[in-house]
């Protein structure tokens, strides 16, 4: 009983099991959504055969399939055990996860007003169906039966058995009628306010272009940024102009490089509006009426607030173990921001610009201060940054690291031309694909995040597991490499690492696998991956000048590593707003909140220093409001990142630093391979041999450690 709505997760990752079944549900007309996946390597979905107007009846048979089987589930005489339950419950849903995971990929990347129309009509279904299951009670009398008679199942049956009863008596299993039917009314109503807002944000990054006709509107921009807009503003028409597109992926090199101050606050504006703009987009009304529904069911559910009911499962547990955390880091970032504005404010005074910084400023002036520091610009960096070197470097990093071995393989469907896949074997033996898909386009939304579509198991049988990349790179011209930013190329090996992630999973049943484990420790894997992207093996072999061929000079490689805490006061302070206003808006209660006032007000409270902006301003925050997903749990990234660098510090500290052998061996046996197979918190514990130490996280950002 693997869930998967039609619209796709938000944030970083999106995972979901979708098993292939052996036969269509008799008497459907058989199409590329329902039909069993067949082909090469067990079966593989045919991406090439959708058609956008076979969703809707394709949902409704899924749905109709997964209804029969969970009522044979519920309904059979037998008395309950770990087989005919639990199990059997394992074994359902197999059409409704090969739908789903179409939708989710259609709906993320490939989206149109027929898709976006059919949305606002199935998902509201889709959440009352899900509402069905979860508030089945004979279903849930038999769950309990089997988790109260739990003591001699596997550690691993044991677990998943919890899981079950846990999910069922979160969602209001134990709950009176009345109160049900109110709870699965709320989820119908949130399910059709998060694809209003999740449609009204793309089409603010959709149709919010800005052109440039002139060359001085293009001073001070790299060719490879004027190319890669020159590019984007042909594929839509115009040629001879450049846009820059209201993505971050645009926007960032744009405040980075131009010169023109004007224009520089322009694109910001238009960026930071998106949701904002007092237009039938709006989001505030959608975001206000989300955050009464989450409060009401919270306390339907018997729980304070929505945010003590997400965190329940999490490894923090508690919201106020969260706001710990970050309450801990904030007064460093914000001392350092007033650092790092004070350095370029004297840059400014100096060249007579006659400002004050502001946010537009921010990313511009920071890289004279680097340039001035360090002797270091970036600028100088990213002609060694060509995306195809990059993905060798990390399929050699994963290789050296975890065993892997990726040959790109043809004649395997794909959902767009620019997608490609690659086989992934582990010493000769086939692991699983991986499927990238680098590149904006218009229809798919911005970010960079990692799906499963098809989630490891031996359950049924061993399967071949299926996960995706997709990022939002801006090709440039023909022929032409595609050269990232460093914070571009971090971003590539994180998502890569929740990929890896789920490639690694080594357990028997699909709701334990891969990335099925809490917010707050699914992004600990991908963010240690990052770490292999500065080191000396990587960037010697793959950080390749384009043109020349030449490895990154050793010297550049130094000022990169001295450089390392330049700019954290901005990185950390504009992460760590947006996470500690997604928790005060649900620890707020039932107020009835205006999101706008509510951001402007709280931020004041914490002393947000004007020169920095939340990266998700709340009118645009689709982590929070384009599902549950990261819903009071944004501080998930800093959870996970205290996790991380403790872990890197003891790579660093290694035999043979991040590449040692024993410790890669321990990071794989006890969290890469055993997913949500047993508690994270007792994973970490026996990886580590203690609890998490705060003090490599601290000392990474240049922050006081005491």
């Amino acid at each position: 009983m693997q869930r998967r709505t039609f619209l796709a997760a938000s944030g970083a990752i999106a995972a979901a099991s979708a098993l292939p079944a052996a036969a269509v549900a008799q008497g459907a007309a058989a199409n590329a959504l329902t039909a069993a996946w067949t082909g090469p390597f067990g079966g593989v979905p045919a991406f090439d055969k959708v058609k956008v107007a076979d969703f809707p009846a394709a949902f409704d048979l899924a749905m109709k399939t997964e209804r029969s089987e969970i009522d044979a589930i519920a309904n059979n005489p037998t008395p309950p055990d770990f087989d005919n339950t639990i199990a059997a419950l394992e074994r359902s849903g197999d059409l409704m996860n090969r739908v789903g995971m179409f939708g989710g990929v259609w709906s993320s990347t490939l989206s149109d007003p027929e898709l976006r129309a059919q949305e606002k009509v199935l998902n509201p279904k889709l959440a009352a169906h899900g509402d069905e299951t979860l508030q089945n009670e004979k279903l849930f009398k038999r769950i309990e039966a089997v988790y109260n008679d739990r003591a001699g199942l596997t550690p691993e049956q044991q677990r998943l058995t919890w899981l079950y009863w846990n999910r069922f008596v979160r969602a209001g299993a134990k709950l009176s009628p009345t109160a049900k039917k109110r709870v699965a009314q709320i989820n119908q109503e949130l399910a059709g306010l998060f694809t209003s807002f999740s449609q009204n944000l793309l089409a603010d990054e959709t149709d919010y272009v800005l052109y440039l006709r002139t060359e001085s509107e293009l001073a001070g921009l790299p060719d490879d940024i004027r190319a890669a807009a020159a590019a984007a503003a042909e594929s839509r028409g115009k040629p001879g102009e450049w846009a820059i597109l209201n993505t971050r992926s645009s926007m960032d090199p744009f405040l980075t490089y131009s010169n023109r101050r004007d224009l520089r606050e322009k694109v910001w504006r238009t960026y930071y509006s998106r949701g904002d703009n007092g237009d039938a987009k709006d989001n505030n009304a959608t975001i206000r009426k989300i955050l009464k529904l989450r409060f009401e069911r919270a306390q339907l559910l018997g729980y304070p607030t929505h945010a003590h009911w997400r965190l329940e499962n999490a490894m923090a547990k508690t919201p106020d173990a969260a706001m710990e955390l970050m309450t801990r880091v904030w007064p460093s970032a914000v001392a350092r921001v007033k650092e790092e504005v004070a350095e370029m404010q004297a840059i400014a005074d100096r060249e007579k610009a006659g400002i004050r910084i502001e946010p537009w400023d921010y990313r511009y002036y920071a890289e004279k201060v680097r340039a001035a520091r360090y002797d270091l610009d970036m600028n100088q960096i990213k002609p060694y940054m060509q995306l195809e070197k990059l993905r060798e470097g990390m399929f050699w990093a994963a290789g050296q690291v975890y065993g892997f071995e990726f040959v790109q393989v043809a004649d395997i469907p794909v959902a767009h031309p620019d997608i490609r896949v690659w086989e992934v074997r582990k010493g000769g033996q086939h692991v699983g694909l991986w499927y990238f898909d680098p590149y904006a386009r218009q229809g798919k939304r911005s970010g960079a995040w990692m799906n499963a579509y098809r989630t490891q198991e031996k359950f049924a049988g061993p399967v071949t597991t299926i996960v995706s990349n997709n990022s939002n790179f801006v090709q440039g011209a023909p022929g032409e490499p595609v050269l990232l930013s460093w914070d571009d190329a971090e971003t590539m090996f994180h998502e890569f690492g929740h990929a890896i992630h789920g490639l690694n999973s080594d357990v028997n049943y699909p709701s334990l696998a891969g990335t099925a484990v809490p917010r707050d420790y699914v992004e600990f894997p991908s963010q240690i991956n990052e770490h292999w992207l500065p080191t000396k093996e990587v960037l010697s072999r793959f950080a390749l000048h384009h043109r020349t061929g030449a490895p990154i000079p050793q010297d550049l490689v130094d000022k990169l590593e001295k450089a390392k805490t330049f700019r954290q006061g901005f990185d950390v302070t504009e992460y760590l707003s947006s996470a500690l206003i997604d928790m005060k808006l649900h620890l707020a209660g039932g107020a009835d909140i205006d999101p706008d006032a509510f951001e402007r007000d709280e931020l004041a409270k914490l002393g947000m220093p004007s020169e920095v902006v939340m990266r998700h301003r709340t009118p645009q925050f689709g982590h929070v409001f384009a599902s549950d997903g990261y819903s009071a749990g944004y501080y998930s990234y800093l959870w996970s990142e205290t996790l991380a660098l403790d872990v890197v510090d003891a790579f660093q500290h290694s035999p043979g630093g991040m590449y040692d052998k024993a410790m890669a061996k321990k990071l794989h046996d006890n969290v890469m391979s055993v997913g949500n197979s047993i508690d994270p918190a007792i994973a970490y514990r026996n990886l580590m041999g203690r609890d998490v130490d705060v003090t490599a996280y601290l000392r990474d950002k240049g922050f006081p450690t005491t």
